[in-house]
């Protein structure tokens, strides 16, 4: 670049000068010389820094007949996958040479046939293991059953809570919107009329995860507070909620196929199930009892205000600040919103290494590199 701003000087400084003398000076054909100086009157100074090449023939191209047979054929069968318009072009025009099933993918997307997917969040692993139920109230299970329009068009968010012991559905409340706010007045009544339990079960979607530090959302920050251990299972493996997906399962059936004709037709509708289904429904793994016939309220009482976590003195603690910083060996360190105004606790494992935690969930680690501290996720 600075070899090309010196020749460039140099024709400006002499314009009537030898040409080829200058060029062969630096080293470039007379071709060359003229290119340079052709970009630096068209673009200025930004016209003298590399490119990149550009063919001027690709001779596997597909051809705009083949790609318009494709769109065609898309179009007529919007669900049907590369794979499947491949081999009915083949069998439809055997005289043609039909690109790979990648290259007919890539034609639908660059003709905007395709839905793109909503991004999925990505939420650091939970750190506790799963619990094994030994009495009521020892793990609370929670969801959402898939949403669907009722028949007068409300959007309904089905939230479920059931007790993993007994199988005792507690909530089965229709929400207009799986948000922290609603979810989280449903789960207060609920520890109102039940008492608290020692875990909660949930998989990753929000409001019960986020991609904040540690996977841990504000609904989750809230149970800790409350005494509570929450516990999410591994990211595509509902069968770790199998008992609560069951009665899922159960509920679409009795209640959503088809859906009521209101919304507050619903609410009856998940009511009566509930109902029927803590007292009357046997269940074959409590011996063919109702779920009712085994469930006890939690001792355990909802309380007023709900404390912040305390450590023990190995631990050292930092306050997160209103938005979302903590500050570790004087610089900030971005925990996320679900952790603000709240007490973490550090405790060191290795010479430069410490475990970050909230109560007793470990979020992850700070690491101290090049004297900077550095947050590092579970893995």
């Amino acid at each position: 670049m600075d070899e090309r701003v010196r020749f460039i000087a140099a024709v400006q400084e002499d314009p009537r000068g030898n040409f080829a003398l200058l060029c062969r000076s630096f080293g470039i054909s007379r071709a060359k010389g003229y290119k340079w100086l052709a970009r630096y009157e068209a673009e200025g100074p930004a016209g003298l820094t590399d490119r990149k090449p550009v063919p001027r023939a690709c001779p596997h191209r597909t051809s705009d007949d083949i790609a318009d047979l494709v769109v065609e054929l898309r179009k007529k069968y919007p669900h049907d996958g590369p794979k499947k318009l491949r081999e009915q072009l083949l069998a439809a025009h055997p005289e043609l040479v039909i690109p790979a099933a990648s290259t007919i993918g890539d034609i639908v997307k660059r003709n905007g046939l395709v839905r793109p997917r909503r991004p999925r969040i990505r939420v650091a692993p939970s750190p506790n293991p799963l619990g094994e139920p030994a009495s009521p109230n020892d793990i609370w299970c929670a969801d959402f059953k898939g949403h669907f329009a009722t028949k007068d068009g409300m959007r309904c968010y089905p939230l479920t809570i059931s007790d993993a012991h007994t199988r005792y559905l507690i909530k089965c409340e229709g929400l207009t919107v799986p948000r922290f706010e609603p979810v989280r007045e449903q789960f207060e009544r609920a520890f109102r009329e039940f008492g608290l339990p020692a875990r909660i079960r949930t998989d990753n979607g929000p409001p019960f995860a986020s991609n904040a530090f540690g996977g841990l959302s504000h609904l989750q920050v809230w149970w800790v507070r409350l005494g509570i251990l929450p516990e999410r299972i591994e990211p595509g493996h509902p069968e770790q909620n199998g008992r609560h997906e069951r009665m899922h399962r159960t509920l679409k059936e009795q209640t959503a196929s088809p859906p009521s004709a209101t919304f507050a037709a619903q609410q009856r509708a998940f009511d009566a199930f509930r109902a029927d289904y803590n007292e009357r429904r046997p269940h074959e793994a409590l011996g063919q009892k109702p779920p009712a016939s085994r469930y006890a309220p939690s001792f355990r009482a909802m309380p007023d205000r709900p404390e912040p976590p305390t450590y023990s003195d190995d631990f050292a603690v930092r306050w997160v600040q209103e938005n979302g910083v903590m500050k570790w060996k004087g610089m900030p360190i971005y925990l996320g919103p679900p952790l603000r105004s709240q007490p973490v606790g550090l405790r060191q494992i290795d010479e430069a290494e410490w475990e970050v935690h909230f109560g007793p969930l470990l979020l992850g680690y700070v690491l101290m590199r090049n004297g900077a501290p550095v947050l590092e996720k579970l893995s």
